[in-house]
């Protein structure tokens, strides 16, 4: 069954957006990976597209402006009632805001941050665009998780920005920090894994909900990209992290739902 999303309460993750240095190569990667088609979205800051899964709008993708030297990634955008507050509220905690809050069009307000370990992501202040309208099922956007050395760092940073109560939650393999919006776990923060080198930054990572982890990785490759980790069980599902034809890295979630 669908998931359908209405407007997204303040907290939520409510959009993901690749930036790639060859917009045609993400697009055919993406897909025939994941069965995206692509309509034109906002040219306020250069090519850009959104991703659709059938009628559903689930991703966006854009290219890097030329003469800029910036990462080929994956950014995940959190819901906010007001991005010009919320842009106040990261600085006064100990983050930084690289980028805005300005337009995007008629599309909503945003900001490009990081909080204080260096992990990035985006603010959106929806008006015409409310961000995926599809969620948790094959080819969108199962989860997104902040992976990190240690989560006393940053932990109070986004309770503080965005209002956020956490759970804990621990197994023998790794910790979890979930992070609950009106009693909800909308992300995650969790510990980098062993294969992981010392000197990785810490930085958000976004989950692709697929019906087969291995198939999809195995396409993947096919298509191009690099296997990152695993695939590997663990207590949501079977996963495995990826790195697209420019290297952006993304991880794919096959789940009991993902199979239905």
């Amino acid at each position: 069954m669908s998931e359908v999303m209405a407007r997204p309460v303040q907290g939520t993750p409510c959009w993901v957006s690749l930036l790639a240095r060859d917009l045609s190569t993400a697009q055919r990667f993406y897909g025939q990976l994941f069965d995206w088609e692509f309509r034109a979205g906002p040219q306020h800051f250069g090519p850009y597209c959104r991703a659709l899964l059938g009628p559903h709008q689930v991703a966006g993708l854009g290219a890097i402006p030329a003469g800029r030297n910036l990462p080929v990634a994956w950014t995940m955008y959190v819901a906010s009632d007001n991005a010009d507050a919320t842009a106040a509220r990261i600085r006064d905690s100990g983050g930084t805001v690289a980028v805005g809050p300005l337009e995007s069009d008629s599309a909503g307000r945003m900001a490009i941050a990081a909080d204080p370990s260096g992990g990035v992501f985006g603010v959106w202040e929806p008006r015409e665009h409310l961000g995926a309208d599809l969620t948790g099922e094959p080819g969108s956007v199962a989860w997104n998780e902040l992976l990190i050395r240690d989560a006393s760092y940053v932990d109070a940073f986004y309770s503080l920005v965005f209002g956020y109560a956490t759970e804990p939650v621990s197994s023998p393999f790794d910790w979890r920090l979930l992070l609950l919006v009106q009693g909800e776990a909308v992300a995650g923060i969790s510990s980098m894994g062993a294969e992981m080198p010392p000197s990785t930054s810490p930085s958000w990572m976004t989950y692709f909900a697929v019906r087969d982890t291995d198939a999809s990785v195995a396409r993947a490759v096919e298509l191009g990209g690099t296997m990152v980790s695993g695939p590997e069980d663990f207590g949501y599902g079977r996963r495995a992290t990826l790195a697209d034809p420019e290297g952006a890295t993304f991880s794919v979630l096959e789940s009991p739902r993902s199979r239905a």
